[in-house]
């Protein structure tokens, strides 16, 4: 009899995976940052052949959310990331301060170890097979189970592309047999430089315990103020578009709606105009119930599903037109499944008497969870935003844009990415919306613009007479700057 150890098989497989790309990472370190860009550029032409078919195919596996908005997303990466990445420096020397005679010179991390969600696998996958080989890094996926048919074909898509173009085998790759052991061991391997996830947090202890760089996308928990001098018209369209989107599987869409109390009755009647519900008391707990199971982990069937679908498994029905179910809470605790995040077209609706309330509310929802990484403000009053910004325990703040499109850059000039740095709560190594430079260290280069003989007239800057002792520590001084000096030399 045959017996197959796929955890061996895993594990075996992600140490020549990391071997192979450590080998092929030191070829692509030789390569400047033209090559790096034209071979970007074969991978993303090539996609963009293949994002519907894809967006539908991830929608199918993972019967996750709305394969249109996924496409919408694969486009976004494919346009936006390409475009911000075009003039891009990330390699070689990146930076020269003629003036002050410094040089920034960027030098890639080396082989990164990625992990991408079930939620948005082809765009998040896309999004950091260009950065990484823009910066210069080999890169292996351990592929979402939910996701790795869709996964497998989006990787195979672009190494085609790139190997054409004359990226070295083995630069870009991922684990063909999916195991927890397998992607321990690629996270574990002593070749391995750094580890990029995004929405996986199961993995996340252990990749701390890995002692490599983690940058962390984490889950987001993210309140909307809605604020008294807010286009509160503006401000409900934004939400329900966000909130509605790919059904709410975008991390950093609402998960809240925070409202001043005197423009309650005006925000609520434009949410319903655009296709919010407001729920009983008793259709929210009979909605709250059917989200989280008793030790607390999340229902992942209730992930990215029509409002129709969770009203109907809840035991109501909702008009057709519904695009968001609303629930009006009061407290926030860890027991209330309004306080948490969920990964559907559900919001929490808390009413404050003002922005001071609001923004400790807004506090307290970031916190529940610690893991939220991106606020909302609706507001046209500088002073009360900027309160807001200076704070929120969030890596980011938007100001009268929708959660998720506003965070992936879309309706700003933030970064188009598809990993959203969570490090302000403590997870990660950074907030930013994650780039080719979050994949780089700086090497500086410094000229000589000083003798020492004129660090040794600085000590006494203001003219007074040097004692004895302080005549002798100075020339003790010089002597083993000399000595440096020398040795340098």
């Amino acid at each position: 009899m045959n017996i197959i150890d796929n955890d061996l098989l895993s594990m075996q497989e992600a140490r020549i995976l990391v071997e192979n790309a450590r080998e092929a990472q030191k070829k692509l370190a030789t390569f400047p940052q033209e090559k790096l860009d034209e071979i970007v550029e074969a991978m993303a032409e090539e996609i963009e052949k293949h994002l519907m078919e894809l967006a539908k195919m991830s929608n199918e596996e993972t019967e996750y959310g709305k394969w249109e908005d996924k496409y919408i997303k694969n486009h976004f990466v494919c346009k936006y990331l390409k475009s911000r990445l075009k003039d891009m420096k990330c390699v070689g020397i990146i930076n020269e301060d003629k003036v002050n005679s410094t040089m920034d010179v960027g030098v890639p991390m080396g082989v990164i170890i990625a992990f991408c969600p079930s939620t948005s696998p082809v765009s998040t996958t896309i999004y950091k097979a260009l950065i990484s080989i823009k910066s210069g890094n080999a890169i292996i996926f351990s592929p979402h189970l939910r996701a790795k048919n869709t996964i497998f074909k989006t990787i195979d898509i672009l190494i085609r592309a790139a190997e054409r173009a004359g990226l070295p085998e083995g630069t870009l790759a991922y684990l063909h047999t999916v195991t927890k052991s397998g992607s321990l061991e690629l996270m574990n391997h002593k070749d391995t430089s750094l580890i990029m996830n995004t929405g996986v947090p199961e993995m996340l202890k252990a990749a701390y315990k890995s002692g490599k760089p983690v940058i962390y996308g984490g889950n987001g928990n993210g309140p909307a103020f809605i604020e008294r001098t807010a286009d509160i018209k503006q401000a409900a369209k934004d939400i329900i578009d966000s909130k509605n989107f790919d059904y709410g599987v975008v991390s950093a869409a609402e998960q809240s709606i925070v409202v001043d109390s005197c423009i309650v009755a005006e925000v609520k009647e434009e949410l319903q105009k655009n296709g919010a519900y407001f729920m009983t008391e008793e259709e929210a707990e009979k909605l709250a119930s059917i989200f989280f199971y008793k030790d607390g982990s999340p229902d992942l069937e209730m992930i990215g599903k029509s409002p129709q679908f969770l009203a109907k498994n809840a035991g109501f029905a909702v008009p057709e037109d519904t695009k968001v179910l609303i629930s009006k809470q009061k407290f926030v605790f860890q027991k209330n499944p309004y306080s948490r995040e969920k990964l559907c077209p559900v919001l929490a609706f808390y009413i404050e008497e003002d922005w001071m309330h609001a923004c400790e509310k807004c506090i307290e929802l970031l916190l529940s969870e610690r893991q939220g990484h991106t606020l909302i403000i609706h507001s046209k009053d500088e002073e009360v935003i900027r309160q807001f910004a200076l704070k929120k325990p969030v890596g980011r703040v938007l100001v009268n844009t929708p959660g998720t499109f506003g965070s992936m850059g879309a309706t700003t000039n933030l970064f188009p990415s598809m990993t959203l740095g969570s490090g302000s709560a403590g997870d990660g190594m950074t907030s930013d919306n994650v780039s080719p430079m979050n994949l780089i260290y700086l090497r500086k280069v410094g000229y000589g613009v000083r003798r020492v003989e004129e660090l040794a007239k600085t000590v006494n800057t203001e003219g007074n007479k040097l004692n004895t002792k302080d005549e002798d520590n100075l020339k003790l001084l010089e002597n083993v700057l000399r000595k440096i000096m020398k040795d340098l030399k």
